[in-house]
């Protein structure tokens, strides 16, 4: 099994390694987090990634063959991929990556300019694109970067999903509003009516969640709360809450087939 990063790429019968330098424009991707073997929420990410790639018969059994090429042992975060490559034709891909350093807590701030989505409800083409909008929110000082709608709203975050604590009811963005499908938060979710929490689907202006808890969603990290909104609403924190929240998703993790 690889012990460094590795990109293979499905030949239709098997992966095989390719040169990572030969790629295209992403149609469509999907990453989650295994450690030690455990995942969270595996077919969740499976069923996203196969509504993205269009109902391609290859693409079952590409994601079958990636699954059993990941190690068990260590901490991973892999991305499985389609690419169009440069002669117009289209290729599978899974790059096999050491899981980067995770925290718990952030700053975010609010993206300023036009929204950098394209496909705003596909995970993938818009990675680049979003990754450089991170980037420009980082020289302000923030870690991520919230998009709004045209009315103000709360949307997503560059690379992840956001919900927040108002009167201890969980609050997350109405689902009618244009946004990559959230594992995590539909994960999060489930525990919420595991728990009998309230929860509330809503359109929410960033000035509506002053003092709320305010926590960032992603597969690699799971929720963290946000300690600041960079020239935005007061946030604020319960303590204890979010290790509680945090260990009932480990909780729901599985072993890899």
């Amino acid at each position: 099994m690889p012990a460094e990063p590795a990109v293979l790429r499905w030949t239709g019968r098997a992966l095989e390694p390719v040169d990572e330098a030969v790629a295209g424009p992403v149609l469509a991707a999907d990453s989650w987090l295994v450690d030690d073997g455990l995942v969270l929420a595996l077919d969740a990410h499976r069923a996203r990634f196969l509504g993205a790639v269009g109902g391609r018969a290859d693409a079952a059994p590409f994601w079958a063959a990636a699954v059993a090429t990941l190690p068990r042992e260590g901490a991973w975060f892999p991305r499985v991929e389609l690419l169009r490559l440069s002669d117009g034709s289209e290729e599978l891909r899974l790059q096999l990556r050491p899981a980067p350093a995770r925290g718990r807590e952030l700053v975010v701030a609010t993206h300023w300019g036009p929204d950098p989505r394209s496909q705003p409800t596909v995970k993938g083409p818009d990675l680049e694109a979003l990754g450089a909008a991170r980037a420009r929110t980082a020289e302000r000082g923030a870690d991520e970067a919230v998009l709004l709608s045209p009315d103000g709203e709360l949307v997503e975050g560059a690379w992840s999903a956001l919900a927040w604590w108002h009167s201890e009811r969980m609050h997350v963005v109405d689902p009618a509003l244009p946004r990559i499908r959230s594992v995590t938060e539909h994960e999060l979710l489930a525990v919420a009516a595991e728990e009998g929490v309230g929860i509330d689907f809503v359109r929410a202006t960033p000035t509506e969640l002053d003092g709320a808890e305010l926590w960032v969603l992603s597969a690699l990290h799971g929720p963290r709360r946000a300690t600041a909104w960079l020239d935005g609403p007061r946030l604020t924190g319960r303590p204890g809450r979010l290790d509680h929240w945090r260990g009932r998703l480990l909780a729901r993790r599985q072993p890899l087939a």
